[in-house]
C-alpha cells in the first residue's frame, strides 16, 4: 500500500552509524558498574571493550582524541587496586566527556 500519506522512503544504509564519545563513555561506565563488586572481571571487560573502540578507530568510526580519552580512562582502570576501582566508579568527573584532555606541566 504506497498510498500511505505519512509513509516517508529512507535508504538504511545511507550514512554509517557512528556511536558518539558519550555513548562510548556510557558503555565503559556500565560494564565496570556491572561488576563493582568484581574488580577483576570488571577489568576483563574493560580488555575487551578496548578491542571495539580500537577497532571503531581503525575503522575511522573514533576520532583519535576520542580514542585517546577512552585509552587514558581504560589505563587508570586497569591499573588500579580494589579501593582505587571503587573509588573511581563513583567518581562523576571520570565519566565526563573531556576528562583528563587538559595537559599537566
Amino acid at each position: 500500500m504506497g498510498w500511505w500519506p505519512f509513509r516517508k522512503k529512507r535508504s538504511l544504509h545511507s550514512e554509517p552509524h557512528v556511536r558518539s564519545s558519550k555513548m562510548w563513555i556510557q558503555d565503559l561506565r556500565e560494564i565496570c558498574e556491572k561488576s563493582f563488586d568484581n574488580r577483576e572481571a570488571g577489568q576483563l571487560e574493560v580488555e575487551s571493550i578496548r578491542v571495539k573502540w580500537q577497532k571503531a578507530f581503525s575503522e575511522k568510526e573514533v576520532d583519535e582524541a576520542l580514542l585517546e580519552g577512552l585509552e587514558r580512562r581504560a589505563m587508570m582502570l586497569l591499573g588500579a587496586g580494589d579501593p582505587e576501582w571503587s573509588h573511581l566508579l563513583d567518581d562523576e568527573d571520570f565519566w565526563k566527556a573531556g576528562w583528563g584532555s587538559k595537559v599537566d606541566d
